[in-house]
């Protein structure tokens, strides 16, 4: 998880969790199938052109509105490498953390001239995040949540612990 590289997805402010996964799939459960739906009130054809390791970067305000798993379950399940903003909304980033998808706060994100369709390099413990557009810094997760990611999310990381997260 250390270093992930992708092409650049670009989104702009406030883009809601009905644009990430539109509600009227909710009632979907398998999560291939989500998959395929994920970014679609944005960009209905994010999820055929999304490779795995790709990243996401939105601006601020990042997964605001319902507190629909769903949406970082798509992103998730379509193998987004990771999701850069300048703020995400509370719910959406703590969902992200809890399943295991790469979430990263960068205020400065204005500072790195990224061009949608790029490549960029994003180093999650050095805190930098590379394009053709320059290099800017932010702080790195902490090592707890570092540990949720890469054990694959919350549920992941109890079970390998021998914790029941029920009791």
């Amino acid at each position: 998880m250390e270093v992930i590289k992708g092409k650049v997805f670009i989104f702009g402010n406030n883009i809601d969790t009905d644009q990430i996964y539109p509600g009227r799939y909710i009632e979907l459960t398998d999560h291939e199938e989500i998959a395929t739906h994920v970014m679609e009130g944005a960009d209905p054809s994010f999820s055929s052109s999304v490779k795995p390791g790709d990243i996401v970067v939105g601006g601020k305000n990042f997964g605001c509105g319902s507190s629909r798993e769903h949406a970082v379950i798509g992103l998730k399940n379509a193998k987004v490498g990771a999701v850069v903003a300048k703020s995400f909304a509370r719910i959406f980033f703590r969902n992200a953390i809890n399943h295991g998808l790469v979430v990263i706060e960068a205020p400065n994100l204005d500072d790195l001239s990224l061009k949608g369709g790029e490549y960029a390099k994003l180093d999650v413990l050095k805190g930098e995040f590379i394009s053709g557009g320059g290099k800017i810094t932010f702080p790195p997760l902490p090592v707890n949540v570092i540990e949720i990611i890469e054990a694959g999310g919350i549920f992941s990381l109890f079970k390998t612990k021998g914790v029941s997260a029920f009791g």
